[in-house]
């Protein structure tokens, strides 16, 4: 292995309204991880990453040309070693919205950045937005746009809150309890999404005058309502308010959410068995659930595969 792992995260809150002005909050989820390998490079894996990290490593000496004073990277080194075949060893799902691609941005800075940020300094709002902004410029590539927030908690490893495009900061959220009833969940829709085609439809549905109201008057007002309730451990509120925002989604952003689960996106709504919310951009990868009892909500759920991420 060559640098250290870098785990997955979850959007929790905020996807597609933290461009918007909505609050967002995002925490690092440690079952997957991914890091940078120079052994057993001759799998097809390791192939195809390694032609990926290729044409990344062109686009990032592209970048440090064209905008010097944001990064420098030691690219002797990075070619040095995709040339080897370095490639990223991943076990975080790609095109399932927890971020595959953020993982490999901070892995790649870690390593090749030159004056890099740490996490072991002092981190400041200043250092935050820089590396916030560093990261959204490298992950561009992936994506075509991206707000740097799926690397930068992947790089920081803790929960982050953005309270706004300039303000972000690290945040604790209440401690697990693995007793509770109440849980966090993702739900396997089964279906390799894209982030692009996501993000476009989103921004030609701002161009309804009615599009653009409702996310004003109802999917921000419930978003931030959601992370309020979420870190002051009021669950009674949240899933309130997780209610409300799963209905606003469900009515407004229909092409995102997989056709296969409208049907099982309303039947929480109307059972209050659990709650579902787009994972990321949506369309496809995981559906991200909240459940007042989760060994209710499994019941409801047979037959789809559901992973537990937080309980309280």
């Amino acid at each position: 292995m060559k640098g250290p792992l870098f785990y997955s995260k979850i959007l929790l809150f905020g996807e597609h309204g933290i461009n918007k002005g909505s609050k967002g909050l995002s925490i690092p989820y440690n079952f997957y991880n991914g890091g940078l390998k120079l052994t057993d490079i001759d799998t097809d894996a390791a192939k195809k990453s390694n032609a990926s990290l290729r044409g990344f490593t062109v686009y990032l000496e592209k970048l440090q040309t064209e905008e010097p004073g944001l990064v420098t990277f030691d690219i002797d080194a990075l070619k040095r070693d995709a040339d080897a075949g370095m490639y990223f060893d991943s076990s975080i799902p790609q095109g399932y919205g927890i971020g595959s691609s953020g993982a490999l941005v901070a892995a790649i800075y870690d390593q090749y950045a030159k004056d890099k940020i740490t996490v072991l300094e002092n981190l400041t709002q200043e250092k935050l937005l820089k590396l916030k902004k560093i990261f959204g410029r490298m992950e561009s590539y992936f994506h075509g746009t991206s707000s740097g927030l799926d690397p930068l908690n992947s790089y920081l490893s803790i929960p982050i809150l953005i309270n706004s495009a300039e303000s972000i900061e690290a945040t604790g959220i209440p401690m697990q309890n693995l007793e509770g009833k109440g849980a966090v969940f993702l739900l396997d829709s089964g279906i390799v999404k894209e982030t692009a085609p996501m993000v476009q439809i989103f921004m030609e549905s701002l161009k309804d005058q009615g599009f653009r109201t409702m996310i004003k008057n109802e999917f921000l007002k419930y978003t931030d309502a959601c992370i309020a309730d979420f870190l002051n451990g009021d669950a009674k509120g949240l899933f309130g308010n997780i209610k409300q925002l799963s209905k606003t989604v469900y009515h407004n952003f229909k092409p995102m959410i997989p056709e296969g689960f409208h049907e099982l996106w309303q039947k929480g709504i109307e059972t209050n068995d659990y709650y579902l919310k787009l994972c990321g951009s949506g369309g496809g990868g995981y559906i991200l659930g909240f459940a007042p009892d989760i060994d209710r909500a499994k019941e409801s759920l047979k037959g789809h595969k559901v992973e537990v991420v937080y309980q309280f």
